[in-house]
């Protein structure tokens, strides 16, 4: 068991039950009162970022996150089937965890995986997709020279702009993090 005077960013605890990732700490000392421990935490189910204060050498349950390879397979009522290619066994993610990475999942991407125990706690997909454009639509704001594109719809149900080059049919390669068009395969 750690104590408070050890939390650093990164740090993954354990606390009232949920799991938080340590995004800030410092050290605060008052000049009459009792220094303490001031952390900014977010809860790796919901994303939700809170502040907590800890006494001076309080002690605080670490955990250890394990990573694992998923390889997508289909979704199964609202949550999604993976296949933990370590272990070859099936894994049930919940929608909650996936939120809008559901517009890059297809059949038999693999992604990166965090566990605590059997409880996963968030899916990190890879930063480039190769994806197929299954239909395209005109922007309706004003297109100048500068910034030509229209809208393409991708196999995974995903939205991005795409120059005007761009036909039914292609394959571009997608930035995942920040959803962008990157170049024509």
């Amino acid at each position: 068991m750690a104590t408070s005077n050890q939390i650093s960013p990164g740090m993954t605890l354990s606390i009232d039950g949920k799991i938080y990732r340590v995004e800030f700490s410092v050290r605060v000392t008052v000049a009459k009162g009792v220094p303490f421990i001031k952390t900014k935490l977010k809860d790796l189910m919901s994303d939700e970022v809170i502040e907590k204060n800890f006494k001076v050498d309080q002690p605080v349950e670490e955990v250890t996150l394990s990573e694992r390879r998923l390889e997508y397979l289909y979704l199964e009522g609202k949550d999604h089937l993976f296949l933990d290619v370590g272990e070859l066994e099936e894994v049930l993610v919940p929608a909650a965890v996936v939120g809008d990475k559901v517009n890059y999942l297809k059949e038999s991407i693999q992604l990166k995986a965090m566990f605590y125990g059997d409880t996963i706690f968030s899916i990190e997909l890879p930063q480039f997709l190769e994806l197929m454009v299954m239909k395209l639509e005109e922007l309706k704001s004003k297109v100048s020279v500068s910034n030509a594109s229209k809208l393409a719809l991708l196999e995974t149900g995903a939205r991005v702009e795409v120059p005007l080059f761009i036909e039914v049919g292609d394959i571009i390669k997608v930035d995942t993090h920040v959803g962008e068009y990157v170049q024509r395969i």
